[in-house]
């Protein structure tokens, strides 16, 4: 019986990987984006800046690859499913994450602009632009992140490949991380609840590398 133990390890190593650049990205990042004189900020802090969109860009490529490793099993139970979990965290969720990663960029020319401009008031309000255009995109990203997260967690919970109550838990935290996508588009930002599915990803990480597919379930798969 193949119990594609080797799928399972890459996927859950994927899935920490994406969180962790996540979190540098923050670590480098949070503090220059959030003060008053960002531009200043960014135009001191380059190396940071680009050490922050390269794990933006990490994690957006490694979470990418998730559906992709899935596809060969999921699509066996949902072809249609299976096949819009790949579209929506693969290439559209990807495609976020890079528009992020050319705003700090872009970010860091209009810091350097400024700071040799006779009169920076332009690079200011372009600057401020970007900020908010970066600022408009994670409500997006959390949208789609959610939507594709919904159907994996749905396949998930269908196959049993993993525990039910582990699915579920997606299930849920997905749905609740729409929701938080959704507020914030119109100005509410209740970040706590992205909690849910960011701690059961890594619950489901830990699962998957340590523990692997249920058997039985891909024997079931493999007779069906």
């Amino acid at each position: 019986m193949k119990t594609y133990r080797k799928t399972s390890i890459i996927v859950g190593v994927l899935f920490i990987i994406g969180t962790v650049s996540g979190i540098l990205s923050a670590v480098f990042t949070g503090s220059i984006l959030a003060a008053p004189d960002y531009l200043v900020q960014v135009a001191a802090n380059e190396m940071q800046m680009v050490t922050g969109a390269f794990f933006i860009l990490l994690m957006g490529l490694s979470l990418a690859m998730v559906p992709v490793m899935m596809y060969p099993l999921f699509k066996k139970q949902n072809g249609a499913l299976a096949l819009g979990a790949v579209v929506f965290r693969g290439p559209l969720e990807a495609a976020t994450y890079i528009l992020m990663v050319v705003s700090w960029l872009l970010l860091i020319v209009v810091s350097r602009e400024s700071a040799n401009a006779a009169d920076a008031s332009s690079f200011q309000a372009l600057g401020a632009v970007l900020l908010r255009a970066n600022d408009m995109i994670n409500p997006v990203l959390e949208i789609v992140f959610s939507l594709g997260a919904v159907m994996f967690y749905t396949l998930f919970y269908q196959t049993r490949f993993i525990p039910r109550w582990l699915s579920g838990w997606g299930l849920v935290g997905a749905v609740v991380y729409l929701a938080a996508g959704v507020l914030a588009m119109f100005g509410t930002n209740l970040e706590f609840l992205l909690a849910p599915l960011g701690l059961q990803e890594m619950v489901m990480a830990l699962w998957l590398i340590i523990k692997g597919f249920n058997p039985s379930t891909l024997t079931a798969e493999a007779v069906r």
